[in-house]
């Protein structure tokens, strides 16, 4: 008689906490309600980066990931705001994209404008076979650095890898980042394009960039 109860009551326990993981995930890929009071800034804010067809489901993605579209939010490292710029960042991006203005990460205006004109920045510089391959390359830069990406294409190149190619190839290799560096990079831009960018197209966010 102990042992089926002992036997149900793990049953339960089990089930329930299968339930608050599922109930967390879906909270998670829910968009934010404060998301909504941001939308037609970044729409505008990407359409003077980007021009009428700026993937706006793509950015929206990219905020979502960053700070889940909170104003005020911090990182452990520092990184702040809604695009969650590294301050040594956003004092150097109004150098390259003067049009962004004197650097306010916490700012909503600024940091949508920020983030639009970085990845355009990012995007200029990247070679890639399709949109999607390049915008993974650009995301990928916007998390660790430029610099890291260009290792990782020369890498794959030498590896015998498509070095056009973000998915199955550059995404594949390691030029030198620390485990949890190389988990977090090669994460971001998968979560942000195959399960988030898909989110926001369906919520009438405007369009992405992969298919």
């Amino acid at each position: 008689m102990f042992r089926r109860h002992f036997d149900l009551w793990l049953a339960a326990i089990v089930a329930l906490a299968a339930l608050l993981c599922w109930a967390s995930t879906a909270r998670a890929l829910d968009i934010p309600d404060r998301a909504y009071k941001f939308r037609s800034t970044l729409i505008r804010c990407a359409r003077v980066e980007w021009g009428l067809a700026a993937p706006v489901a793509t950015f929206a993605a990219q905020l979502h990931q960053e700070s889940l579209w909170r104003a005020d939010a911090e990182s452990p490292v520092g990184a702040g705001g809604l695009a969650q710029f590294m301050p040594p960042t956003a004092n150097w991006l109004p150098e390259v994209a003067p049009q962004v203005g004197k650097a306010d990460p916490f700012n909503p205006g600024w940091a949508l404008r920020a983030l639009t004109a970085y990845d355009l920045w990012l995007w200029k510089r990247i070679q890639a076979a399709t949109g999607c391959d390049r915008m993974a390359m650009t995301l990928s830069a916007y998390n660790g650095g430029l610099g890291w990406l260009r290792r990782d294409v020369r890498l794959a190149e030498r590896n015998g890898l498509d070095p056009l190619h973000w998915w199955d190839h550059v995404e594949t290799v390691n030029a030198g980042r620390a485990p949890w560096a190389i988990r977090e990079n090669r994460g971001y831009p998968r979560r942000i394009l195959l399960t988030l960018e898909p989110l926001y197209e369906a919520a009438g966010w405007g369009k992405g960039v992969c298919p």
